[in-house]
């Protein structure tokens, strides 16, 4: 596949509610920048708050996503409409805390079809909250993270191993882990405890999920790497 040359503009929708109080949403164009500068190639990022996307909202007009950290969003169907468009168009997709929470949420109910799956946050209640509170809340705390060999997160990195730091309350519900986990949907990073911290798609090009937000070492002068692998994800579409 021939990669697009050096001056693509490539524009990525940025899923979620912008607040510029929230740390990872001044982070995430910094990223998004310093990736774009570092592989030549020039980057829109352009939030969609998730009120805003319905069904007519044309998600084609965009190279990739990231579904951005601080949820509850103010609409759950519109966050669900733009990962379900990146899962079944191959779009490139990042999801990073709350983006990662429903990623998993999005593939319960539309690959596995769990009609009732729910996040514990909004539905603390439900009998399938797939994504539950935390049994050590992660918020302002930093971890070393294991990557599996092999996996789109171990080459974005180039190592196995690396230190990231979280502002997180909610993860993959341990009840419903085994059975979320069976088909496409694999675990690609556990922290030092050995619980799950990063997912991937089997059979996609570039669909990444981390409860970790590596966007935050950009306020620092970093480029993250996977800011830098979504981009090159989407360079190399056709």
């Amino acid at each position: 596949m021939e990669q697009r040359s050096p001056h693509t503009v490539l524009n990525i929708a940025l899923i979620g509610d912008h607040d510029p109080q929230v740390t990872a949403h001044r982070a995430i164009p910094v990223a998004l920048q310093r990736a774009a500068e570092a592989a030549e190639l020039e980057v829109n990022a352009h939030w969609l708050a998730t009120d805003s996307i319905t069904a007519q909202t044309d998600l084609s007009l965009f190279d990739g996503f990231w579904c951005v950290p601080a949820s509850p969003y103010r609409s759950l169907e519109g966050a669900l409409l733009a990962i379900t468009h990146a899962r079944e168009q191959q779009r490139p997709f990042l999801g990073t805390c709350g983006g990662f929470q429903h990623a998993v949420l999005e593939y319960a109910r539309h690959v596995l079809g769990w009609s009732d799956a729910e996040h514990g946050e909004m539905a603390p209640d439900s009998a399938r909250a797939v994504i539950s509170p935390l049994s050590c809340s992660l918020v302002e705390a930093h971890d070393s993270i294991r990557f599996v060999e092999g996996t789109l997160v171990a080459k974005a990195y180039g190592t196995l191993e690396t230190h990231e730091g979280y502002h997180c309350r909610y993860g993959i519900n341990p009840e419903f882990e085994s059975a979320l986990l069976d088909g496409d949907l694999r675990a690609s990073g556990h922290d030092a405890q050995g619980d799950l911290r990063a997912i991937e798609l089997k059979g996609h090009p570039f669909f990444v999920a981390t409860l970790f937000q590596p966007e935050r070492t950009a306020l620092e002068g970093h480029t993250p790497a996977l800011a830098s692998a979504l981009l090159a994800a989407c360079a190399s579409q056709p």
